[in-house]
């Protein structure tokens, strides 16, 4: 899901679909190109997100100004016929698509005018206008009084002689032109070779507001209808869409269409859908299917993708889970598939990570195709659990569609929860359902606990712009989203939470619906009296104002309060809250190990006592079992110290997933300076005897703030040194259990624990560690063709090998990394690249950045983010974004560059007055154009920066001294 303000190659003047104009389009598209950029570049992004609009905003006067579509017309169906050219034209070097459109749509309000998206399409006119209205069933239509294209709303605007009469039906038809475009949004074009020879593929992206870039439709989620797809293309190429094709191959080969012998392809109607989950491809991909009669399956299957992709079978995996995960879903939503066929394909170039389209699923590569012999551990996990994400979506999301992108939260945060599931049923040894904790629900509180965090659903006033929509595919929007609904499940019971979700699915299906709906189909199957209130007033709580609490535990006295959770508690909170930050809590918790009967905290106001916390002795609290609630926990310090003497002399005796949550919460209570810091970092000093992964995990990710924060400082040195020594037991059992690193683990956790022994202990100085990376790497080189590095180590082995070699090194990796024969290996690669440690290495790949050639579109994010985690290359990616920024911004645009993940990514590390300078002029200088989905992100940035500023000056003499104390050996 693309993200950012995007401005193209736009394209202006008319096209048809199959006659001799095409030639002349392509030819004026040129001529026009520089005169039409520079008309959109006009056009200035709001500062969107979920802010609150401010009370000087200006009331547009004409309805083509209002970005959302009157409620006056509802589409009920389209007929699309699309021609996309694979090749460019000699003379321009541009792509293009042509096209014809009928929508019917019925008049529910009488009017005079029809407002319709279409962005960046070249209409052909008829009769003098853009489009031709005819009545249907014996309405005479009104005459065409003028039409225009309105592009800051994305509209065309047609104004009648008349008036549209309530309860008849009309057909809108047009003919257009648009530039199949290497954008990643609408209808785009992905590009790959074999051998020499390059391959075009024409494929689409449409959510968010994307899809009135392939054709003139009413693009909003509660617009939906029935959709009649026909696709031409060149002999030899495959046409998909969302239906399957008509007749046994669905094919009807026309002898000779404005010259070219082209194939047509003509595709069932659809179910009645929003217009976001169309899509259709076009390119000369294979595929493999389910075998015909297989189990229980009464549709088709298919995995397609490259044709040595499919060859060499890294489509199979995808294949072999994909039933499974279908028929969990089934069973779970009690519900059945609601189409007659699964495709799901694999693109070369893709900006987000797959896209639900109904019965057409989308994909990068790296999020369908496994290769046994060069994918890892952590790429299987990431296919299965993004095609249980997309799967889920084919009930919730598309037989049920939120009526407006406002409460995208519950779309995306109900797929990333049960997506867990899913895989998980998929792959039962996994115990992949407690992954949730550190893969979704820490990560967002790091954001949520921030000042300028925004609440999960906001009004629908709030969320018009195209770019303010884009704003919210965030990590609040999905993972919060999970965190809350899998709270949600826990407190109801996932019986009872499936059970509401049949009754809301099969109450709502092919409609729209807002989040209030599942709240009360939720609620007739739950007992009243066995909860503190209502599900609505409980979750209102949670997913109408921004934030968690801290639920602080007093075990002396047994008394429990709540407050909101700052990362930064000097920051102020300027958001308004009706539920004054206050929340109804569930807590579950145990005492020295045993499990106790939960309860409710319902209010902050006074000292609320719950007698059984209170302590005696050598007995200790631990709330928030399983992490089951989404919030942190803190105790008085007597309470503290015995968990502390717990984990010190029998760990084990804590489930594991809380010994990651006492390191979690512990470090951030430090930051909130709630606990002193050395409490925190005495959390990490039994990690000497643990073994798992998540503590591990959790413990690394903490202490990565630390050298975030003093690695260009005196403390990286007995920060480094502590590392060492805590990692060093660990290191020693792996090397033991895999026969010195040529085995690797059973247990899909441990293979996890393996590098992430290996990582550490590298990273901070280990000397067997450095010389076992090199020499894989260097008998790599040796046997290019024979890779000796197991998958599930290359990423970190690349990384030290790069680290600590030169130029040689590098270039091998940027030769195998062009070569490398699928995609997962190709990231691995990428990422390893940026961990080199020469200046002007890290400058040569950041200007490979900005060159499709060299690195794809939907990678430069990342490889600026990867390169901006290396102390070195730190600096020099901030300022190349800043002297590229309006390059950045106009020409790769919201299909492919996610601006808010830059800008997080890049400031991570900002701990000083001249970095914040840095920034605020950034922002100053980049005013006026505006900052696109990157503006809450900048705000965000500017929050931690002062934070992290804050807290640098205030511990480091601290954690200096006792990094100092606690590196030495004994």
């Amino acid at each position: 899901m693309g993200k950012g303000f995007f401005i193209s190659k736009t394209l202006t003047i008319a096209g048809v679909i199959v006659g001799a104009g095409a030639v002349a389009t392509i030819i004026a598209l040129s001529v026009v190109y520089s005169q039409e950029k520079a008309k959109n570049q006009e056009v200035k992004p709001t500062n969107g997100g979920t802010s609150p609009p401010t009370t000087t905003q200006v009331t547009p006067w004409d309805p083509w100004d209002h970005y959302r579509l009157p409620d006056s017309l509802s589409p009920v169906s389209y007929n699309i016929t699309l021609w996309p050219r694979l090749e460019a034209s000699r003379s321009t070097g541009l792509y293009i698509f042509t096209g014809r459109s009928a929508v019917v749509f019925e008049c529910k309000k009488p009017t005079d005018l029809i407002l319709i998206h279409s962005n960046k399409l070249n209409l052909t006119l008829i009769n003098g206008h853009h489009a031709r209205l005819t009545g249907l069933d014996g309405a005479t239509p009104p005459n065409i009084k003028d039409s225009w294209l309105q592009p800051v709303t994305q509209f065309l605007v047609i104004q009648l002689d008349g008036r549209l009469q309530a309860g008849n039906r009309y057909e809108l038809y047009s003919d257009f032109t648009g530039e199949l475009a290497d954008d990643l949004g609408g209808f785009y074009r992905s590009e790959y070779f074999v051998g020499e020879i390059k391959k075009v593929v024409a494929t689409t992206q449409m959510q968010p507001t994307h899809a009135r870039k392939a054709f003139p439709c009413f693009d909003e989620p509660a617009m939906k209808a029935v959709f009649h797809m026909t696709l031409l293309h060149p002999h030899g190429t495959v046409a998909l869409a969302n239906g399957m094709n008509v007749g046994r191959y669905g094919t009807v080969a026309l002898a000779n269409v404005d010259g070219q012998d082209v194939t047509q392809t003509s595709f069932q109607a659809t179910p009645i859908m929003s217009t976001y989950l169309l899509a259709f491809v076009v390119s000369e991909f294979d595929f493999i299917r389910s075998p015909e009669g297989e189990k229980v399956l009464y549709f088709q299957i298919r995995i397609w993708a490259r044709k040595q992709a499919i060859e060499e079978g890294q489509g199979d995996y995808a294949l072999e889970k994909t039933g499974p995960i279908l028929e969990f879903f089934e069973k779970y939503y009690t519900t059945d598939y609601p189409l007659n066929k699964s495709d799901q394909i694999a693109l070369p170039d893709f900006s987000a990570g797959a896209m639900e389209n109904w019965g057409l699923i989308t994909y990068r590569e790296t999020a369908l195709l496994f290769n046994n012999a060069s994918s890892s551990n952590a790429d299987k996990e990431w296919i299965a659990t993004v095609i249980s994400h997309e799967l889920a979506h084919m009930w919730f999301g598309n037989l049920v569609t939120m009526r407006w992108w406002n409460d995208l939260w519950l779309n995306e945060g109900f797929a990333t929860y049960v997506s867990y599931l899913g895989a998980n049923s998929a792959e039962p040894t996994w115990n992949y359902t407690d992954l949730i904790v550190m893969k979704e629900v820490y990560k967002v509180m790091s954001v949520d606990a921030l000042a300028s965090s925004h609440p999960l659903s906001t009004k629908e006033q709030d969320i018009m712009q195209p770019a303010q929509i884009s704003e919210l595919f965030d990590s609040i929007t999905y993972s919060k989203g999970a965190a809350i609904l899998r709270m949600l499940s826990e407190f109801l019971t996932e019986p009872v939470f499936a059970r509401g979700l049949s009754t809301y699915l099969n109450t709502f299906k092919y409609g729209n619906t807002v989040y209030q709906d599942l709240w009360n189909h939720l609620q007739t199957d739950r007992n009243s009296n066995e909860l503190p209130a209502s599900i609505e007033v409980i979750m209102n709580r949670w997913i109408l104002q921004m934030g968690f609490p801290l639920v602080s535990i007093d075990t002396t006295n047994g008394h429990i309060t709540q407050n909101h959770f700052l990362l930064d508690p000097e920051s102020v909170v300027d958001r308004p809250s009706e539920f004054q930050y206050e929340w109804i809590v569930p807590i579950k918790w145990i005492k020295s190990g045993t499990e106790q009967t939960p309860f409710w905290l319902k209010s902050k106001t006074g000292m609320d006592t719950h007698p059984p916390l209170k302590m005696i002795g050598s007995d200790w609290v631990l709330a928030n079992t399983k992490v089951s609630g989404f919030f942190r926990v803190n105790y008085d310090t007597a309470n503290w110290e015995r968990l502390l003497t717990q984990l010190s002399t029998n760990h084990e005796v804590i489930p594991v997933i809380n010994r990651a949550q006492i390191v979690d919460d512990a470090f951030n209570l430090a930051r909130a300076k709630t606990v002193s810091t050395k409490l925190a970092l005495r959390t990490t000093l039994y990690l000497q005897k643990e073994r798992e992964y998540m503590p591990w995990e959790m413990a690394d990710r903490n202490l990565g703030y630390f050298f975030l924060m003093f690695d260009r400082s005196e403390v990286y040195g007995p920060m480094r040194a502590y590392l060492r020594k805590q990692v060093m037991p660990l290191f020693n059992h792996f090397q033991a259990i895999t026969a010195n690193w040529t085995k690797i683990p059973d247990n899909h956790l441990d293979q996890y624990t393996q590098v992430r022994a290996i990582s550490l202990a590298c990273s901070s100085g280990v000397p067997v560690c450095e010389a076992l990376m090199t020499s894989w790497f260097q008998a790599w080189m040796k046997t290019p063709e024979k890779n000796p590095i197991h998958p599930n180590l290359r990423q970190t082995v690349y990384c030290g090998a790069l680290a600590a070699g030169g130029v040689e090194e590098w270039n091998f990796a940027w030769k195998m990394y062009k070569e490398a024969p699928i995609a997962s290996e190709a990231e691995k690669l990428m990422y390893g690249l940026t961990c080199t440690r020469e200046p002007w290495l890290i400058q040569r790949y950041l200007t490979y950045c900005l060159d499709p050639e060299k690195i794809r579109k939907q990678d430069a994010t990342f490889t600026m983010v990867y390169i901006a985690g290396n102390v070195v290359g730190q600096s020099l990616v901030w300022d190349f974004v800043r002297a590229n920024w309006n390059y950045i911004y106009n020409d790769y645009g919201s299909g492919s560059f996610s601006f808010g993940r830059l800008i997080e990514g890049i400031t991570r590390r900002f701990s000083s007055e001249f970095e914040l300078k840095q920034l605020q002029q950034f922002i100053k200088e980049n005013s006026d154009q505006g900052l696109g989905s990157a503006s809450q992100a900048v705000e965000q940035a500017l929050e931690r920066t002062k934070a992290n500023i804050k807290w640098v000056a205030e511990n480091k003499a601290d954690v200096f001294q006792w990094f100092t104390d606690n590196s030495k050996l004994i």
